[in-house]
């Protein structure tokens, strides 16, 4: 940059080719960007938000307690002009005499660690009245009397979606990191924030899924998934991987695992150093593990018979035959557990013995209490899912995606966001936000059967579950089992798992608590030492007096888990090698299943 006589700043050659490159980069891009909209693949509008008969209800029920009550409604007025009103004098004295003078008093809010929001008064400004005019809703909300129990909950939640969404750090010209970022780059940020953009968007067909790894920098069975094993089946649901023996004897009895299908089952396999894949071989077990197709919409009638005749049967019954036992220990974790408790009632019924010892991994079974899910449990929520699913005969990973994310906007939507398209940042290369991004899809047919049989009407704790010519109910769960449950988990809440335990006809139950959520609850390795648990043997209380009474215990539950199937698991045998008993390897673990993306 250089001057005129008149000290006026003047552009140099060498900032007109950078600013004319970037702009024809910024042609470009609005190029690539208005094509990825007009080819966007349309979705029902009803899984956009709720009802607007909910927003109509809480009007009508706010200005109707307004009219019985006008005192109350000037008196919040009055609060919140008066606070208005001095975020702004605030601000003025601090334009004044050059600076804020901050108490110290303010709670910490990561969103606004930059420093220009405690000592710039523009900025200080703008977070002060967004707080202000958060808390305002907040307690309009809350003072809703005429709207109980999931309607309440249901509004709360969309409203702090709403104060979450306007935060002035989800925009441009009020956040002050992506501006400095951008004054910094002399604007590069911005291309490359935008190209970020659009990238997104092809990626999923003009839906905006905000990509929250590095893709790039993994490779399945290169530097994640990638214990040693084989596949040696495969049908139309499932890989069956049996991982290959580290030590010269096994137990008996094999472990079956199930993971979830709604991601992919690597997230028990990410790295050597966390891998409960690896660690189980590491304990003398012969381990079989399900890798679930991603469906297409060649799938669109396959329901839970098929996952449980095609899945958990089949895979237990080979890992019978080539083990040469009559039983199995099964595992299950999220929605798989769920299922697997469906199975047990089933072979129950059918008088099947084959399943030794159940072990479920944050699995719900008792839906009467639908936790944070329930603004999306409701029937308007669900009746667009069901139009989804007729129209596209899958329920698309990026829908489910996205309502998980929405449960933690700020931590993995607007963070992200923010990080990848006004900073022009590169995601992180960080292998369980790479998981996390490689979901799935679930089939039509039993995508409805589970939140329509399952999740709203509880039927398996309630009447129980009509599926493959029985009616399914959680008492008859009469197997030894051990439920692992976490914490912090928003998606398995550990007192809503309890409540189903408690109903499982086993006489022998084991409850745990693991520090920390859903996924690093479970994926908690002992080298660790970073998460405790709770345990206690008395489960005849609710979940508030069993943990009352409950033994905190440092460290990893992995090695309690590991005593307790020990005993299940029968004598000592030579190590089973993949593809004895007549099943041959048909490819290397991590299979090819789940190779398959979702969503491109």
């Amino acid at each position: 940059m250089t001057t005129t006589d008149a000290d006026k700043p003047a552009l140099s050659s060498e900032h007109i080719e950078r600013l004319t490159e970037n702009m024809e980069k910024v042609e470009t891009l609005t190029k690539r960007l208005v094509d990825v909209m007009a080819r966007k693949t349309p979705h029902n509008p009803a899984l956009d938000g709720p009802n607007q008969e909910l927003f109509a209800r809480a009007a009508t029920a706010y200005w109707a307690r307004a009219m019985q009550n006008p005192a109350q409604l000037l008196e919040q007025q009055i609060e919140y002009w008066g606070k208005s009103v001095l975020n702004f004098a605030e601000a003025h004295q601090a334009m004044t005499s050059g600076g804020v003078e901050d108490d110290g008093q303010a709670p910490k809010d990561r969103r606004f660690a930059n420093p220009l929001w405690d000592t710039n008064p523009y900025f200080h400004f703008i977070k002060q009245q967004y707080l202000t005019n958060a808390e305002t809703l907040s307690k309009a909300v809350d003072e809703v009397e005429d709207l109980e129990g999931n309607d309440k909950r249901r509004l709360r939640y969309f409203t702090q979606q709403i104060v979450d969404m306007m935060a002035p750090t989800n925009f441009l010209a009020t956040n002050p990191d992506a501006l400095e970022k951008a004054v910094e780059t002399e604007g590069r940020s911005l291309i490359a924030g935008l190209e970020n953009l659009v990238a997104d968007l092809e990626a999923n067909d003009g839906e905006l899924v905000v990509r929250l790894a590095d893709e790039n920098a993994f490779k399945l069975g290169g530097n994640i998934a990638t214990t040693p094993g084989d596949v040696i089946y495969r049908n139309k649901m499932m890989e069956l991987i049996q991982y290959k023996p580290v030590t010269d004897t096994v137990h008996e009895t094999p472990i079956v695992l199930f993971p979830p299908w709604i991601n992919k089952f690597y997230i028990l396999d990410l790295k050597a150093q966390n891998s409960m894949i690896k660690w189980v071989t590491e304990q003398g077990y012969t381990l079989f593990v399900v890798s679930w197709i991603n469906p297409d919409d060649s799938y669109a009638d396959v329901g839970m018979e098929d996952y449980i005749e095609d899945g958990f049967l089949k895979a237990i019954e080979i890992a019978k035959e080539i083990c040469g036992v009559e039983q199995v220990n099964a595992v299950g974790y999220c929605i798989a557990g769920t299922t697997l408790s469906l199975t047990l009632s089933l072979l129950k019924q059918r008088g099947d013995k084959s399943v030794k010892s159940a072990t479920f991994f944050t699995a719900l079974t008792d839906f009467s209490d639908q936790g944070e899910f329930t603004p999306f449990l409701q029937n308007d929520f669900i009746d667009g899912i069901e139009e989804e699913v007729t129209a596209t005969g899958l329920l698309r990973s990026w829908i489910m995606a996205r309502t998980f994310s929405y449960l933690r906007s700020n931590d993995l939507v607007y963070g992200p966001a923010i990080r990848s398209y006004m900073m022009g940042e590169t995601p992180p290369a960080f292998d369980l936000l790479y998981w996390n991004g490689d979901g799935a899809n679930l089939p039509g047919k039993m995508a409805v059967q589970y939140l329509r049989g399952l999740c709203q009407s509880n039927d398996f704790v309630e009447d129980g579950f009509d599926l493959m010519g029985h009616t399914l109910n959680v008492k008859d769960v009469d197997v030894p089992l051990m439920a692992i449950t976490c914490e912090t988990d928003h998606i398995a809440a550990w007192k809503d798992c309890y409540r189903g335990v408690q109903k499982m006809g086993s006489r022998s139950k084991t409850f745990i608590v693991s520090e920390s959520g859903h996924i690093a609850g479970i994926v908690n390795p002992p080298s660790k030492k970073k998460y405790g648990h709770y345990t206690n043997e008395d489960l005849s209380g609710d979940s508030e007096t069993w943990m009352t009474g409950a033994t905190y215990n440092e460290g990893s539950w992995w090695p309690r888990w590991e005593a307790w199937l020990k005993k299940r698991s029968g004598k000592q045998v030579p190590a089973r090698d993949t593809g004895d008993s007549g099943y041959e390897a048909i490819c290397p673990a991590p299979g090819t299943y789940v190779t398959f993306r979702a969503n491109r």
